[in-house]
């Protein structure tokens, strides 16, 4: 593992991050939940209250609140800056997080505005707490480099995604929808999953890659460049949805060439790694460049059948893409954020990072989850099997929730002893 370049004295405390990947993967078994209780065929329109609420269970629950923790942790050792009272803002925001997404689904399924209100304050708050705190952070960097630009511009999407969001919910919580609903609804999923999800994704990938997978690093094009392409197509198919619709599926393909290009330049940089063992995060990795491929294809396709398989995009791209890369990378973190902080307060006696969640285990929870996805877009053209795979879903879910609290147990027992070095005399 590579470490040149981190601040490592910059990092937050481990409870900052790990709150947030804890939690994460509960919202997925309330997702897989959600599935299995609706109309199959209610979730095959994305504009039913079934298929919102399931899916931002998902994008919230999961998606965000493991890139919160994300950014939490890698910021500050990525730029060497610390986040302004991080303790207090990770803690208030994800207790906001969690009420708030909680109140969005009762309020949603029983269409009572007053959770919907508590919704609006919960998630408003919560997200643009987070945004505003490591948006002062990133403010106050030095030295840019591709991964922490990559973090700033998912900040940019982050924003307006979670104001169009609460413009949305609020639509729902008078059932006042306007004119432009539909284009509002459209860019708020479109820039939350390419803007603040997939710019994220690549520009960590940046550090990560080399960081974890010891792979060659990225070219200069590929950092200085390709993010700014993707905020140009996303910003050019805004503007184009909004003054001339059927051209858009050019912008559609501008943001999709520079995913493929991204997808084909992870699977052969994985193939090209100086230590070629291969793991479940290797797969997620792999399995996540295959669904972004097929996913981005589906989507521009679908322009010509009026959006009829929208929703089998979403699968690809938002599960098969997005969510992989956050559940893969769970598995590199958690361990990670436990044998660090562990090792900087002198315990030496501990498992590695590969020892702490076991290996079967993971491998259960990476095939039931595949199963889960390709079973979503069976349901989709046969929805009587969808409680099937919600059921595998649940079952992946709750897997991940027990491996990695596994990890951070070992965190917590080996607190209770005493360390093999004592490390108080060089702190500061």
């Amino acid at each position: 593992m590579n470490f040149n370049g981190l601040s490592i004295d910059q990092a937050p405390p481990i409870s900052a991050p790990l709150r947030f990947f804890l939690t994460a993967p509960i919202f997925g078994v309330i997702a897989g939940f959600l599935l299995l209780l609706s109309d199959p065929v209610a979730l095959t329109n994305r504009f039913s209250l079934e298929s919102i609420v399931s899916v931002h269970a998902i994008t919230i629950g999961f998606l965000g609140f493991v890139m919160l923790g994300a950014l939490t942790q890698m910021l500050p050792v990525l730029a060497g800056v610390k986040i302004p009272k991080v303790k207090e803002v990770t803690t208030l925001s994800h207790m906001l997080l969690v009420v708030g997404l909680l109140c969005m689904i009762a309020g949603l399924y029983l269409q009572n505005s007053v959770f919907t209100f508590f919704a609006l304050v919960g998630l408003g708050g919560g997200f643009l707490i987070m945004i505003g705190a490591i948006s002062i952070a990133i403010m106050q960097v030095k030295n840019f480099t591709a991964t922490v630009r990559g973090m700033g511009v998912s900040l940019f999407f982050a924003f307006f995604t979670v104001l169009m969001g609460l413009f949305l919910l609020y639509s729902y919580m008078y059932e006042d929808f306007f004119t432009y609903h539909t284009i509002i609804a459209n860019t708020h999923s479109v820039w939350g999953i390419f803007g603040f999800g997939g710019v994220l994704i690549i520009g960590v990938s940046f550090q990560v890659l080399p960081m974890f997978y010891v792979a060659p690093k990225f070219k200069r094009f590929c950092k200085k460049r390709v993010i700014w392409l993707i905020v140009a197509g996303l910003l050019l198919w805004l503007a184009l949805n909004a003054i001339a619709e059927p051209l858009s599926v050019f912008a559609k393909f501008w943001i999709a060439l520079f995913f493929w290009a991204f997808a084909t330049t992870v699977w052969k940089k994985l193939n090209a790694r100086r230590r070629p063992i291969s793991d479940v995060t290797v797969w997620y990795w792999r399995s996540a460049s295959i669904f972004l491929t097929l996913g981005t294809f589906v989507w521009i396709f679908d322009e010509w059948f009026s959006s009829e398989h929208i929703v089998i995009t979403a699968i690809c791209i938002g599960g098969g893409f997005v969510l992989s890369i956050m559940v893969g990378m769970l598995y590199k973190i958690v361990p990670f954020l436990v044998w660090f902080h562990l090792n900087a307060m002198g315990y030496m006696s501990i498992p590695t990072m590969n020892e702490m969640i076991n290996k079967k285990l993971a491998t259960t929870q990476f095939v039931l989850f595949i199963v889960s996805l390709l079973g979503f877009v069976c349901a989709f053209f046969v929805p009587v099997v969808l409680p099937l795979f919600a059921v595998t879903f649940i079952l992946s879910m709750a897997l991940l929730e027990y491996n990695i609290v596994t990890a951070a147990l070992v965190y917590v027992k080996t607190k209770k002893t005493k360390p093999d070095f004592d490390m108080s005399a060089f702190s500061t």
